[in-house]
Formats: structure tokens, C-alpha cells, sequence
């Protein structure tokens, strides 16, 4: 269990500090799949980034399985079970598929290359052997991230806009990957998205705006608030009753 308590956070910009984070308390509990959404820049990868330790809380704690790790960086956090999946993904020229699946998991851990491939939709005889680089599309690479977290038996998994330079069949095959991983494994799941297809996978959506938890539920109670089937949370402009995710959340 990931508990997050009174939180804020305050960063230097180009006209001086400013508040990113106002106070979030929340509690992410273990083997759900969470999806946080809400209006661009509202603070939903910022948040992120904190419980991953690349930003650092101005005030508040945080908390894994009731140890504080509220001062732990990026790489203490990765040690106990933390993993962070970027939006573009890093390529590695000279590195073969297989070498970054064994080097994820650590020399202490010998891995299933094969099998964490096949976890993601990749058929492991096209990919084990083949180099992190350009000749990999977007979907391709994104998969091979996915099974390097896979490697590493995380406790929580975040993964930044997952669906950011992808094709919609790629995109498809994604969110296919992220229900059976959430069926099959005990990690604990936090996908940054505004996607509907995305949003339907959650067991919660947590909704995020101007740095404030907004709204945080089931994803049948929270849903229609998103898809404007009721009535907006802090937006007087969404039109109720739109089939798409309303424009002031994206």
C-alpha cells in the first residue's frame, strides 16, 4: 500500500516558485490498476514523479507498506519495488532486447526473456536478440519497457502517458497488455491518461485538477463524471451528455 499525506509540492519557474501540488492525500491500495486523469498540467505527472522521487515533496510524507520513504531518492525507491515508465521511452544502440530484460531484473535474478515477451504480445523469437534501437516502432518499444518493469517484480508500475507516439493497432494491443498484466501480477498499477479506452481499464480514476485531488473513486461512479454523463467536477464549461472525454480535461 502506497499513502500519501498532505503533500505539496512547489517548483522554480521562469517567474519564480510555483505551487504544483496543494495538499494530496490519497491511498493507492495493492493489485488495483489506477488511472489518473484530468486537464493538462493540473499536476497528474507531477504527481507521479514524486512518488517515483524525481521530484522531491515541499511538505507532506510518503509511505510503501508503512515505511516512510518520504526522503528516499529515485534509486532507493527503484530498490524497494518503484518503477517509472517515461512517455518515449530510451532507446539503447548496441543493447539486444534480451540483455535489457536481464539487466532490469539484476545480476542477483536470472530472467525469463521469452516469457516476459510473450507477457506482452511480442513473439520472443522475432525480439530477444534484437537491439534497443530505431529499427523498433513506437508500440514495439513501449512493450519491450512494459516487460523490463515486468523483469524487475515491482510493487507499483507508473507509466506516463503510455499511449504518447503510438499507432491506434498498437495502441489496441496496449491496453490489452495492461488488463491481463493487471489480471495475472500483484503489482500495483498507475497509468497517467486521458484515454477512454484507457480510463475503462481502471478499478479507480483520480482525477486530478489545478493540483488537487478533484475526485477519486470506482470507475463506475467516476467515469460518467468524466464522460460528461453528470455533472463536471470544478468545470462550468463541459457540455453533459458528450461521448468524449470532455475537452477541459484534456
Amino acid at each position: 500500500m502506497l499513502e500519501i499525506k498532505n503533500l505539496s509540492l512547489t517548483l522554480e519557474g521562469d517567474k519564480g516558485p510555483v505551487e504544483i501540488l496543494k495538499d494530496i492525500n490519497l491511498v493507492l491500495e495493492d493489485h488495483l490498476l489506477y488511472v489518473f486523469t484530468g486537464p493538462n498540467g493540473g499536476g497528474k505527472s507531477s504527481l507521479a514523479k514524486v512518488i517515483m522521487g524525481i521530484y522531491k515533496a515541499t511538505t507532506g510524507s510518503i509511505a510503501l507498506d508503512g515505511t516512510d520513504i518520504t526522503e528516499l531518492g529515485v534509486t532507493e525507491r527503484a530498490r524497494l519495488g518503484i518503477g517509472y515508465a517515461f512517455q518515449q521511452p530510451p532507446r539503447f544502440k548496441g543493447l539486444t532486447v534480451g540483455e535489457l530484460l536481464q539487466l532490469a531484473a539484476g545480476e542477483d535474478r536470472k530472467v525469463k526473456e521469452f516469457s516476459l515477451l510473450y507477457d506482452v504480445g511480442l513473439c520472443p523469437q522475432d525480439y530477444v536478440d534484437r537491439e534497443v534501437d530505431v529499427s523498433l516502432s513506437g508500440g514495439e518499444l513501449k512493450r519491450i519497457e512494459i516487460a523490463s518493469l515486468l523483469a524487475r517484480k515491482l510493487k507499483i508500475a507508473i507509466y506516463d502517458e503510455p499511449e504518447a507516439g503510438i499507432d491506434l493497432w498498437s495502441f489496441s494491443r496496449l491496453t490489452d497488455t495492461f488488463k491481463k498484466i493487471n489480471e495475472r501480477f500483484d503489482t500495483t498499477m498507475i497509468l497517467i491518461s486521458h484515454q477512454e479506452r484507457i480510463l475503462s481499464l481502471a478499478d479507480e480514476i483520480i482525477l486530478i485538477a489545478d493540483g488537487r485531488i478533484a475526485e477519486k473513486g470506482k470507475r463506475d461512479t467516476v467515469w460518467p463524471l468524466i464522460m460528461g454523463e453528470a455533472s463536471c467536477i470544478n468545470c462550468d464549461e463541459c457540455v453533459e451528455g458528450n461521448d468524449e472525454v470532455a475537452e477541459c480535461y484534456r
